[in-house]
């Protein structure tokens, strides 16, 4: 089984992958409700938290039942990286995790995310003052490198290793493919080849089902996933991809499953964020709770018009019954 530092995990673990304005406390718990076995915070500008802004300091929320989570930071200034590590540790998460992965440009375009991977001589040097600093694990998430023509993900990572890091994440582009293009999971593959790598190697890039979630185990050998885009609205593919990996089948939700789950959600929203903020958070869930449902157009239009838990939850429950 792979360790974080002293965290032991399960046998292939599946993690929820971290993503800005998605993986709040609500969507984190319904996601471990449904299987995913580790949990990471929305990534933390460490120059937010310095600052004390309270958006940042409530994205490090968390209940115990969300453990083992670790909360997820980026940045590009040495000083505000440290002393955010420092205010991290009082949250008391299970692991940090450093995003060097990020590629959209309001966060790679100050050098941070995955715009450090033009300089990979100043990621290693905060990577390596950050580890001595912390009292936790420290993680990276990361990518392949910066373009096509740089792609030093297999040194890189064993560099990673050396300098301390407890684990790492790999996002299988380059920084300038984004989000689009095909993952190259066979370099994956050969970050996971190298012996001198003895830290756990985790995937992420294109897990959509549970098939892909299994080809990533048995074709390319990484220690476990993370899951992102294809979890929205769907927290059932962790559940599924473990089904599948058990059994060689899984169960997909019926409608009035999708909607008994979503109301679980957005009262957890509502909870967390009280009434106005949960019911326009739950807008961008819609669309992947009910995908796929022939004529489901005129209920979602009219789910993201209403502005009340009570009247969402009594569409929800007429969805179940309309489409049972």
């Amino acid at each position: 089984m792979p360790a974080v530092g002293s965290l032991i995990l399960p046998d292939f673990p599946l993690f929820l992958s971290p993503m800005d304005d998605i993986t709040d406390l609500s969507f984190r718990q319904v996601c471990k409700q449904h299987g995913a076995d580790v949990l990471v915070t929305e990534f933390i500008s460490s120059d937010a938290l310095v600052r004390d802004a309270v958006k940042s300091r409530r994205k490090m929320c968390f209940t115990e039942e969300q453990r083992p989570i670790g909360i997820q930071i980026f940045g590009a200034d040495e000083d505000s990286m440290l002393r955010c590590v420092d205010i991290v540790e009082e949250a008391k998460p299970d692991f940090i995790d450093i995003n060097w992965g990020c590629p959209v440009r309001k966060v790679a375009g100050r050098g941070a995310g995955s715009g450090i991977l033009k300089d990979i001589p100043a990621m290693l040097h905060i990577t390596s003052v950050l580890v001595k600093r912390a009292k936790l694990p420290l993680t990276v998430k990361t990518r392949l490198g910066y373009d096509e023509s740089d792609k030093p993900i297999v040194t890189l990572a064993e560099q990673l290793q050396d300098i301390g890091v407890a684990a790492i994440s790999i996002h299988a582009r380059t920084k300038t493919q984004m989000y689009s293009g095909t993952a190259d999971w066979a370099l994956l593959a050969k970050v996971k080849e190298n012996s001198r790598l003895h830290i756990p190697v985790f995937g992420n890039g294109d897990l959509k089902t549970p098939q892909q979630v299994a080809k990533a185990r048995d074709r390319y050998g990484v220690d476990g996933v993370l899951i992102g885009r294809a979890a929205i609205g769907n927290p059932w593919i962790f559940g599924q991809a473990k089904a599948y990996m058990r059994e060689g089948a899984y169960h997909e939700p019926t409608v009035a499953e999708r909607a008994a789950v979503c109301i679980e959600h957005l009262r957890a929203a509502a909870a967390d964020k009280g009434e106005r903020a949960a019911v326009i958070e739950m807008r961008k869930h819609y669309a992947g709770y009910f995908r796929s449902i022939p004529h489901f157009k005129p209920y979602r239009t009219r789910l993201v018009e209403l502005t009340t838990v009570a009247d969402i939850e009594a569409l929800l429950h007429e969805v179940a019954q309309h489409f049972g």
